[in-house]
């Protein structure tokens, strides 16, 4: 899969529910185990029995310029090794899982998959005209 917005995600956008420079704005490491469902899953609940890392990771430095949304690169530190890390998942933290929406599903990251074998992964997002993401 390429990477999408979820269903739920673009609505709450088009309806001024979400800012991506001053909400709480988080990126879940996920398993390839994980198969998204953009027209079904709607919260972080629905996903975090996939997470990979220990947990969700803020974005930091975030921008939106032009249509284009960019954050610092993120890191989770020795992730247990035996799974494959597949993608993240942004989305709008309010401090509970089953509140918090979810926004996007990104899996083109450079070395994508990756076997996790309790190294830190980090996630460089595209420092071309893409970024995370671009509307």
């Amino acid at each position: 899969m390429a990477n999408s917005l979820y269903a739920r995600g673009k609505q709450r956008i088009l309806e001024k529910q979400i800012s991506f420079k001053d909400d709480d704005i988080q990126v879940l490491l996920v398993s390839a185990d994980y198969i998204p469902d953009l027209n079904v899953h709607e919260f972080l609940s629905d996903v975090q029995a996939y997470a990979l890392g220990g947990g969700a990771k803020p974005l930091t430095d975030k921008t939106t310029a032009l249509g284009v949304f960019d954050a610092a690169d993120v890191s989770w530190l020795k992730v247990t090794a035996g799974a494959t890390a597949k993608a993240v998942i942004l989305f709008k933290s309010t401090g509970e899982a089953g509140t918090s929406p979810l926004l996007g599903y990104v899996d083109t990251i450079t070395g994508f998959p990756v076997a996790t074998n309790g190294s830190d992964i980090t996630v460089q997002w595209d420092n071309g005209s893409f970024k995370i993401f671009s509307l």
